[in-house]
């Protein structure tokens, strides 16, 4: 069963989708799934094959729009802020401990990509998270730092804050407004483009895939700024003792930041590396998500009894 909620992020409304299990019984108590999506991404994507899984499985799962994109309030619109992007997570969680059928001692969080930061980086402070999981796990601090694969330079970023603060004063005083793209479209793609972000641009821009309305592949430009001095994974040793899962393929590009997380936790941890995947083939590959799902499933119902 889904059905569409609204809840608070402090100064605004939060769209979300709540998928109840089978039999859904509401004089009962059940442990409970918070979903973030992907950077670029929206709750009808990828989030939502991931909970209505989870909630076959016997969870309550809530799914919800990122503040500032899709069908969640928040101005400017198409802000990224990976300080609010982990405050939607612990809004969701105080959400799901509004429902009288939630158990308040098992939540959990789960998410994909730049999700996947922002969920462990929300349970670093948030231990009402009992345990999380990251899906193609990346850490967009690193990301926007290093690049995906990790080689960018320092001299490049600080090139790019050149371009930030040039753009920051020009639009103060009145230029059009810059957006960039989290994934290449079409026409940027050559012969230089990681072989992932071409599987990006066939997953967001495609309509046979996941291409949704309110997910139109832009950001504005100067918020970069606040992913760059970004990291969902400095605090790990120190704060993350609670389960970990990483999902992750082992085509993925991505990789080194799924190992990195789990090399980081000094809490229960496990890598699980699906033989064959490629980043994106865990976004809506069924093959490959049901695996995903399968481990999980085994993950929660352990870390949440």
């Amino acid at each position: 069963m889904e059905k569409r909620v609204m809840f608070r992020n402090w100064n605004w409304n939060m769209a979300g989708c709540l998928f109840l299990p089978d039999n859904f019984d509401e004089t009962k108590r059940y442990a409970a799934l918070a979903v973030c999506h992907p950077g670029g991404g929206v709750k009808e994507q990828t989030s939502k094959l991931y909970a209505e899984g989870m909630a076959k499985a016997g969870f309550v799962v809530l799914t919800f729009d990122a503040s500032h994109q899709g069908e969640s309030e928040g101005e400017p619109r198409l802000w990224d802020n990976p300080y609010e992007r982990s405050e939607d997570v612990k809004c969701a969680v105080d959400y799901l401990t509004t429902l009288p059928y939630v158990d308040r001692a098992r939540i959990g969080a789960i998410g994909s990509c730049a999700g996947a930061g922002y969920a462990i980086f929300a349970a670093l402070t948030d231990r009402r998270i009992k345990a999380v999981c990251g899906i193609c796990c990346t850490n967009p601090g690193a990301t926007t730092r290093q690049g995906w694969d990790g080689k960018r330079s320092i001299g490049d970023v600080k090139r790019r804050l050149d371009e930030i603060a040039e753009q920051r004063t020009a639009e103060v005083n009145g230029a059009e407004v810059r957006y960039v793209h989290y994934v290449p479209e079409t026409d940027e793609i050559d012969g230089h483009t990681y072989p992932d972000m071409v599987e990006a641009n066939d997953y967001y821009r495609n309509p046979a895939r996941a291409l949704h309305p309110n997910s139109p592949n832009k950001f504005r430009f100067v918020g970069m700024a606040n992913r760059i001095t970004f990291d969902a994974y400095e605090f790990i040793p120190e704060l993350l003792d609670r389960p970990l899962l990483v999902v992750a393929g082992s085509k993925a590009g991505s990789l080194w930041q799924s190992e990195r997380a789990v090399e980081l936790s000094n809490g229960p941890r496990e890598l699980y590396v699906i033989e064959g995947a490629g980043h994106f083939d865990l976004y809506d590959n069924p093959k490959y998500i049901n695996m995903a799902l399968k481990k999980m499933t085994d993950f929660f119902k352990n870390a949440l009894r």
